[in-house]
């Protein structure tokens, strides 16, 4: 029997994968558990519409991610902070911190998780900060620290 499967099935396949089964495993296994579903013609026709759909909503988010991208690239954002001699700051910049010099300076609302950095900034100057935006979507902006 032909079962289309609703979620990841260990030994099985993967959510959204046709597999043949046998008629007990598919009646008393996944059809009961709501592991799975006949794979009927309306079945089938309504599973290519979903895939359909799922792999359009992943293109509008690539080409939105792709547009924000090329709209920060190489812009930059100041931030102020108290310092010591010889250019040392106290404490250091955060990326929370830049994620929110970045809402305010650029009008771009960009989440913290999204800044790629080694580790929080502790000197003043510029520093390029990687920001990725989608899993194939990586911009660059410039972050001046400067003393206050």
């Amino acid at each position: 029997m032909k079962v289309i499967l609703l979620q990841d099935v260990k030994s099985l396949g993967k959510k959204g994968d046709i597999v043949n089964v046998s008629d007990g495993y598919a009646r008393n296994m996944l059809l009961k558990k709501g592991i799975g579903k006949e794979a009927t013609g309306q079945n089938m026709n309504d599973l290519k519409l979903q895939k359909a759909n799922e792999k359009k909503v992943a293109q509008e988010n690539l080409d939105a991610a792709r547009a924000l991208g090329e709209e920060l690239e190489g812009k930059e954002v100041k931030i102020s902070v108290k310092a010591g001699d010889g250019g040392r700051i106290f404490g250091s910049v955060s990326s929370k911190e830049i994620s929110e010099a970045v809402r305010e300076q650029l009008g771009k609302d960009i989440d913290k998780k999204k800044l790629l950095m080694d580790g929080p900034i502790k000197a003043l100057g510029v520093t390029e900060v990687a920001v990725k935006l989608h899993p194939q979507v990586t911009s660059h902006i410039l972050v001046h620290v400067t003393e206050a």
